[in-house]
């Protein structure tokens, strides 16, 4: 696509000419999706005026005044059809340096000065920059945006461009399909152009743009440009000069800078380049022939900045391990011998426009970046023991730093101070996160193997309290492994390192897998620490947490009493630990059915988290959650109701509203409330909690099927239950799969799809499943369980409804017997029993000895839950098993 009559472009932004209105998108496959978005009236406002909205870009200016040879392009780029015909997105693709942004650039700022608009540009290397770049858009158009979660606020960017035409938005540098897929589709009113280097099958994206290099005539005119070089003298070496750097446009750009600035001449650069390449091409160094020459040019760049101010280039070569996003500044504050050292380094590399510097930021191009790794010598293994000795008595001075170990240590020192989980802590670790992911990938024989390990795995940590446990996971298992081998299998920081990957794990719902990392990991600190150490507490807290996720609750009990005993002890009684283990005990003792003894300990952990911590803290949110569910446990729903209120209005306010935490803070109060007869209210708490659960943790997690089972649970409430089946179905299926088949949880969906279709008149289909959950229950949570008793009652009403009334009558007296020892006589459950035996009684003719359980049904339910709903809640003759409604449960912290 090159014109030889036409001036090209010159420079890596470089801007050109060209009149479309619309969104651009530059990559492969465009698809162009024409949808339209009905809004309420004033749904979405702007606080700007419709004609400020139509002059709103963010276009960098261009870098270079020369643009030639993408006439083609341009004309393509022009006739993009408006909005509504289905095709608005187009890829422009090409290696790094041939110019896309520039082009794509180029005609945008000729986009926005026909009177079209806005044009927002949005670097688009990662999903994360993507909604940054959607953020900053709703902020510009109306800065109340500035305060909201990055993905709040690109949310209602979205939305308002699915509401407006005439926009154009630019994609650029697009790494990954992915990042882009959740948008290209829903952008369908106005223009999207995206340039990538990746050729790979995008959606949503048609037959793309390719970018080739220039011609030769459209190269050397470039060079002429730049250098207002025209003289039949300069041009035969120009043109050598073109030859040698492969025609790319930024090589060009960069020559031709440096030849105006430098007035060196064409020969005596072709000289510099012919004479050093083995310096800028590795022998790792892909056979791109463009990359090779573009590294030839850089390489001639840096002699150049070496002889300006040697610092510089040693801090770009720092700078090339780092991420191609901005870094904050302060991050260079330490690396070379002065701050003002640092200034001036930088100062330089902007000059020769090796960086984009702003007062808070320093950004390099991803190119310079692969460049300059190609081009710097591997760093120097660390020496093993024998060799530390042999160096010694040669006294052999310590080598210098590599500029990847440089980089590690500057972000390491950078790090904040606050844990990764403190929220006021997360806009620094934001920042600093993809620097600390690039420059743990860039290690290879460091001899800061404690450094490493710790970016890695506060980078991990900080991603597991964002909720996204599936990127946490490849760093903490590289922490693992790093420590493992520097400082043995039986050192304290591998422990540390076991409990942090099992604790991803089990947040990915593969508690199998996190078992014996945590049981490995609560062997070493027993040796190195010693028994009553706090991390050995620990290391107690979270083994006895993963037995519980796999349903093992007698095995986590000791473990959990003596993970409190120990810290109590160690800690004292009112530190936030403290309150972290009677949580923890809480629960296991919950889950054991002993919900009596819980209450006493979530109540003084919650006492002690809004004490040490403060009441809008998200571990008192958790506290309040837990000492809901206790309270819903026990009947006392009524009391359950403000905590779980409480403790979702926290956990929003705190973590978002697309947290896994919140999810299971709106599941815990769906659940109260349909115990206490709201299930319209419940319903929407529901569907959005399956909708986070989804999006946050995936289709085949096991809290993704707690979701669905929930959802499911009001669906049948409200006799919805043709919709409730196949929500019971799916959500069986993820937990066997997850799970097992027999975790007590699958007794749960056994149960619960057993219910769905007894409800549906498939009473016979319904009858395998129930005697199946009450075989995994019992062999599980033993025969005196509360959950053994649900099972029972339900086994029970099946056989009723298929007209076994005496087969059912057994189960539902041994039902009745366990609940009324175990929950007291006076809990809600009871009344379940007590009125299911009145059924059965009933259906059997003896109506005298149905008549006093069917009062003290009657009598139980309105004292717990009120005389309206304990009518609905206690209906004698009905077929239908009664069963208490799921809860959620929540893991603490480790």
């Amino acid at each position: 696509m090159t014109d030889p009559q036409t001036p090209p472009a010159s420079g890596g932004r470089s801007a050109a000419a060209g009149n479309s209105s619309g969104v651009i998108a530059t990559g492969d496959r465009t698809r162009i999706e024409q949808r339209t978005l009905v809004l309420p009236p004033d749904a979405l406002k702007a606080a700007i005026h419709d004609e400020e909205i139509a002059r709103l870009s963010n276009l960098p200016a261009p870098d270079s005044r020369v643009f030639k040879g993408r006439d083609d392009a341009l004309a393509v780029l022009r006739e993009l059809p408006s909005a509504g015909t289905g095709i608005v997105a187009q890829s422009v693709r090409g290696m790094g340096g041939i110019g896309k942004s520039t082009l794509v650039l180029h005609h945008a700022h000729t986009y926005l000065a026909a009177g079209h608009g806005p044009v927002w540009w949005i670097e688009a290397s990662s999903s994360a920059a993507v909604t940054a770049g959607l953020a900053s858009l709703a902020t510009a158009l109306n800065p109340v945006h500035a305060a909201l979660p990055l993905d709040e606020a690109a949310a209602w960017a979205v939305t308002w461009l699915q509401g407006r035409t005439g926009w154009l938005l630019i994609f650029d540098n697009a790494e990954e399909p992915a990042d882009l897929r959740p948008y290209l589709g829903r952008l369908s009113t106005g223009q999207v152009l995206v340039t990538t280097r990746r050729d790979l099958p995008w959606q949503d994206l048609g037959t793309p743009v390719r970018l080739e290099t220039l011609t030769p005539e459209t190269a050397l005119a470039v060079l002429q440009e730049i250098t207002e070089r025209h003289s039949d003298s300069d041009a035969a070496a120009l043109a050598e000069l073109t030859n040698e750097l492969g025609h790319l446009p930024l090589a060009l750009q960069q020559a031709g800078a440096y030849l105006a600035q430098t007035r060196t001449s064409a020969s005596n650069y072709l000289a510099q380049l012919r004479a050093d390449p083995a310096g800028v091409l590795a022998a790792t160094a892909p056979g791109d022939p463009h990359q090779r020459t573009i590294a030839q040019l850089w390489s001639v760049t840096l002699s150049a900045l070496n002889s300006a101010d040697p610092h510089a280039v040693d801090l770009l070569r720092v700078l090339a391990y780092s991420a191609p996003e901005p870094l904050p500044r302060r991050v260079l504050a330490n690396a070379l011998h002065t701050h003002q050292a640092v200034d001036h380094a930088l100062g330089v590399l902007a000059a020769y426009s090796m960086i984009t510097l702003t007062d808070a930021t320093v950004t390099v191009h991803r190119l310079v970046q692969a460049v300059l790794r190609i081009t710097t010598p591997k760093p120097i293994a660390p020496p093993q023991p024998g060799a530390i000795r042999r160096l010694l008595r040669r006294s052999r001075p310590t080598p210098p730093p590599h500029p990847s170990e440089s980089a590690l240590k500057l972000l390491h020192e950078a790090m904040p101070s606050s844990s990764p989980d403190d929220v006021e802590g997360w806009p620094e670790w934001q920042r600093l996160l993809p620097h600390l992911q690039t420059v743990g990938r860039h290690q290879g024989g460091t001899r800061l193997v404690s450094q490493l390990a710790t970016v890695l795995g506060q980078a991990g940590f900080y991603l597991l309290a964002r909720g996204q446990a599936d990127q946490a996971l490849p760093l903490d298992k590289r922490a693992l492994e790093i420590t493992e081998a520097a400082l043995g299998p039986d050192h304290p920081d591998t422990a540390l390192r076991l409990s942090s990957l099992g604790r991803t794990l089990s947040d990915l719902g593969r508690y199998a897998e996190a078992l014996p990392l945590e049981a490995r990991a609560l062997q070493i600190a027993e040796v190195a620490l010693g028994p009553d150490h706090p991390t050995t507490a620990s290391r107690l807290n979270n083994l006895a947490s993963t037995f519980s996720d796999l349903g093992r609750h007698a095995e986590a009990l000791p473990l959990a009493q003596r993970a409190l005993e120990i810290t109590e002890g160690a800690l004292g009684p009112d530190h936030p630990d403290t309150a972290l283990r009677l949580g923890n005990l809480g629960r296991t003792l919950s889950a054991l059915g002993r919900d009596a003894e819980a209450l006493l300990l979530e109540e003084r952990a919650l006492q002690i988290s809004e004490a040490a911590l403060g009441p809008d803290h998200p571990d008192t949110a958790l506290r309040l959650s837990n000492l809901a569910s206790t309270l819903s446990a026990l009947g006392r729903h009524a009391e359950a109701l403000p905590l779980a209120q409480r403790a979702l209005q926290i956990t929003e306010a705190a973590l978002g509203p697309d947290h896994p935490d919140t999810a299971v803070r709106l599941g815990n109060l769906g659940r109260t409330l349909s115990a206490l007869g709201s299930h319209a209210e419940a319903l929407p708490l529901d569907e959005r909690a399956l909708q986070i659960s989804e999006a946050t943790l995936g289709p085949d997690h096991p809290d993704t099927a707690l979701r669905l089972g929930n959802l499911a649970s009001t669906l049948n409430a409200l006799e919805r239950h043709a919709e409730a089946f196949p929500l019971e179905e799916r959500a069986l299926q993820i937990a066997e799969a997850a799970l097992g088949p027999d975790h007590p949880t699958t007794a749960n969906r056994l149960g619960n799809l057993a219910f769905t279709l007894s409800a549906l008149g498939r009473d016979a289909e319904a009858l395998p499943l129930e005697e199946r959950a009450l075989q995994i229950s019992e062999a599980t949570l033993g025969p005196d369980h509360p959950d053994t008793a649900l099972r029972l009652g339900n086994l029970g009403r099946t056989l009723s409804a298929l007209g076994s009334h005496a087969e059912a009558l057994s189960l539902e007296e041994r039902a009745l017997q366990i609940s009324e020892a175990t929950l007291g006589p006076d809990h809600p459950d009871t009344a379940l029993r007590l009125g299911n035996l009145a059924s059965t009684l009933n259906a059997l003719e003896r109506h005298a000895e149905a008549l006093p359980l069917a009062r003290r049904a009657l009598q139980i339910a309105e004292a717990a839950l009120g005389p309206d709903y304990a009518e609905t809640t206690v209906r004698l003759n009905d077929p239908t098993p009664i069963r208490a409604p799921l809860e959620d449960t929540t893991r603490d912290e480790p």
